[in-house]
């Protein structure tokens, strides 16, 4: 029996609604498999400005290093987007995040779904055995280097920066993943254009010959990009840098269908981050209308990676699968031709899963 404690941090929007379903789904594990979760709740991002006025509370931040994993909602708001200039933002807690817990990868799986072939907008035939896990680098470029505006506002810089350290470490988990997979890693860079891509580059090479039996792959941001869309079934596990990283699991969600159906986990050396990739969207926020999937399949990383639990993990993406076989969809993977009862809100897709559960 695992007794684990596990925050969840709803943050904001449609956070707070997918979380609700991917703790529904850690419950029914914790009773299917007689483990025992115990939970908290922090605040983090809009949510946190108002009440606290710092989008990463240090109360939140306490309750982070004392979990054992933590499921993540969203963060985000239309206020900030509509003003750039606005001094504190929700992301500013995200980033913040990433730093102190040292959650230096985003590990985002694309796993493509057999019944959701139809739901994106790339040929069947293309998607069909799609199965990518990414790597990226959440600590390092232009996100963290020194950024200034210039010329009374009119010109503006930021910089891309990467220490040896944090591709050496991020490369060491891709390398390790890629072992337990088809053995096949492709490195994502400019190092054509950027002195930092070919620091990043000169890394990968120099840790390669550690791991002889993973054929590693160079390419460029802008080909594979391509490519992605072109032959996704080439791709296995992608190692990437933060900006690179950002864009390419975006695009990469077309394959899935929906970002409403992509998990991720941020993790380092301590406690991990799981959430969906799919924002904060505000436009559907209180409509009871968002997708859960990810949540619950971001809880099925968690139980995986943090707590080791492979078999449950399992169980809930084999209910994922069996939902999704019985034809039932959220609006978001569903098309012209899914019948209206099997278009399914929030809470009424988080509680088919619970039957398969």
């Amino acid at each position: 029996m695992a007794k684990k404690h596990i925050l969840i941090v709803p943050g904001d929007g449609i956070g707070q609604e997918v979380t609700t379903v991917g703790k529904q789904v850690l419950d029914r594990i914790a009773e299917k498999f007689g483990h025992e979760f115990t939970y908290d709740e922090a605040l983090i991002g809009h949510v946190a400005i108002e009440a606290t006025g710092d989008p990463l509370p240090e109360e939140t931040l306490v309750k982070m290093r004392a979990s054992d994993a933590i499921l993540f909602g969203a963060v985000g708001h239309p206020k900030y987007d509509n003003d750039p200039s606005a001094k504190v933002r929700p992301e500013q807690g995200l980033l913040k995040m990433r730093k102190e817990l040292g959650l230096y990868a985003n590990l985002r799986p694309i796993k493509l779904f057999d019944e959701l072939l139809e739901a994106s907008s790339i040929k069947p035939e293309i998607l069909k055995g799609s199965d990518i896990l990414f790597f990226r680098e959440l600590t390092g470029d232009v996100y963290f280097g020194k950024r200034e505006r210039l010329d009374d506002g009119n010109t503006a810089y930021d910089t891309m920066i990467y220490s040896k350290y944090e591709v050496e470490r991020i490369a060491r988990k891709a390398f390790e993943a890629a072992r337990t997979r088809s053995k096949k890693l492709m490195s994502v860079d400019k190092a054509n254009v950027l002195e930092s891509s070919r620091l990043w580059r000169e890394v990968i090479q120099k840790i390669a010959p550690e791991y002889p039996d993973v054929e590693v792959e160079h390419q460029f941001i802008d080909a594979a990009a391509m490519l992605l869309i072109k032959d996704p079934r080439r791709f296995d596990v992608v190692v990437t840098g933060n900006l690179f990283g950002d864009i390419l699991t975006d695009e990469a969600s077309q394959i899935a269908g929906s970002m409403g159906m992509l998990a991720s986990a941020s993790v380092g050396d301590s406690t991990g981050v799981y959430e969906p990739i799919h924002g904060s969207a505000h436009d559907i926020t209180g409509k009871g209308v968002a997708n859960p999937l990810a949540s619950v399949l971001s809880a099925a990383l968690l139980l995986d990676i943090s707590f080791g639990l492979k078999a449950e993990a399992d169980a809930i993406i084999a209910a994922v699968d069996k939902v999704l076989k019985d034809g039932f969809r959220t609006r978001d993977i569903a098309n012209s031709e899914t019948p209206a009862d099997k278009i399914l809100g929030t809470d009424a897709m988080g509680a088919e899963l619970l039957k398969h559960l």
